[in-house]
């Protein structure tokens, strides 16, 4: 009688271990095979939700791909001004350029890359992206592009590209809501081949009065300085190139590096002519 019940037990506790093993099985190729080719936002979500600092909560990303339908440029502005002030808060960038690039970069929402992938600013895949991502044509045929399951992670990804990358680091130096600077700085950084492309983000942004969105931003407390309120800097941070100075020189004498220098004066090479007037110490409005 007692070896039956044992090997009852035995029976039953078999029954039970291949019944879980069997659960775990299912569950797993569910999984993978949710998406065509697995994106990668849900881990990127779960890093920046720590870099939010309680400023808003991104969207939690189930994988299914949100798309916002939208009418004019207006009903744009209402439906990502917000988003744009928050990540201006967060980053620094003056939240008028952040909605003029969207307009400009997205048909305002209804162009065909906007529709198809939710990338409102045009970014490509580049070396390194590991998310999701659509083909489409741009300077050449079928170019790689980010693709993103809400807009809100397009926004939080342009953030994150101008931030990190060291060729738009001048534009920091400036004040967080000096508007026509920025335009004008990230055609000079490169951003875009357009030579009107500043012209354009100023035009969008005073016919629609996105600026109000940056004077918000400041008077809540964000950025050290209102832009109206910026002081023209003193003659000791200028430096007025005279025979035989070089960058080098200069960097030893002001004690900064060349590189600052170049970058400051949006130099592409080391040459200097007297008398030009060269910035040799400057700050930093938005930390």
């Amino acid at each position: 009688m007692r070896v039956t019940r044992r090997l009852l037990l035995l029976a039953l506790l078999g029954i039970i271990f291949i019944g879980c093993k069997t659960k775990r099985t299912v569950s797993g190729n569910s999984d993978r095979g949710r998406y065509k080719s697995p994106p990668k936002v849900a881990e990127v979500k779960k890093e920046e939700k720590k870099k939010d600092d309680g400023l808003y909560v991104m969207p939690e990303d189930t994988g299914k791909f949100i798309l916002f339908q939208i009418d004019s440029p207006e009903e744009y502005i209402k439906t990502f001004s917000e988003i744009a002030q928050m990540e201006m808060k967060a980053y620094g960038i003056p939240a008028s350029i952040t909605l003029a690039q969207g307009l400009l970069e997205s048909g305002f929402g209804k162009g065909e890359l906007a529709k198809k992938t939710n990338n409102h600013f045009g970014i490509k895949c580049h070396t390194g992206w590991q998310g999701d991502y659509d083909f489409h044509d741009d300077d050449e045929k079928g170019e790689c592009f980010r693709k993103y399951n809400h807009p809100m992670y397009s926004y939080r990804d342009h953030s994150i590209f101008l931030k990190n990358r060291s060729r738009y680091a001048f534009l920091f130096d400036y004040p967080i809501d000096d508007y026509k600077r920025w335009a004008k700085g990230l055609r000079q950084a490169g951003y875009a081949t357009d030579k009107r492309y500043p012209q354009k983000l100023i035009a969008l942004i005073e016919r629609h009065q996105l600026h109000r969105y940056d004077v918000d931003v400041v008077g809540e407390g964000y950025g050290k300085q209102r832009a109206d309120a910026v002081i023209a800097k003193a003659e000791t941070d200028f430096h007025v190139v005279q025979p035989g100075d070089t960058l080098y020189s200069l960097s030893k004498r002001y004690a900064v590096t060349v590189d600052e220098l170049m970058r400051w004066n949006y130099m592409y090479d080391t040459n200097l002519s007297v008398g030009q007037k060269l910035t040799v110490k400057t700050d930093n409005y938005n930390k």
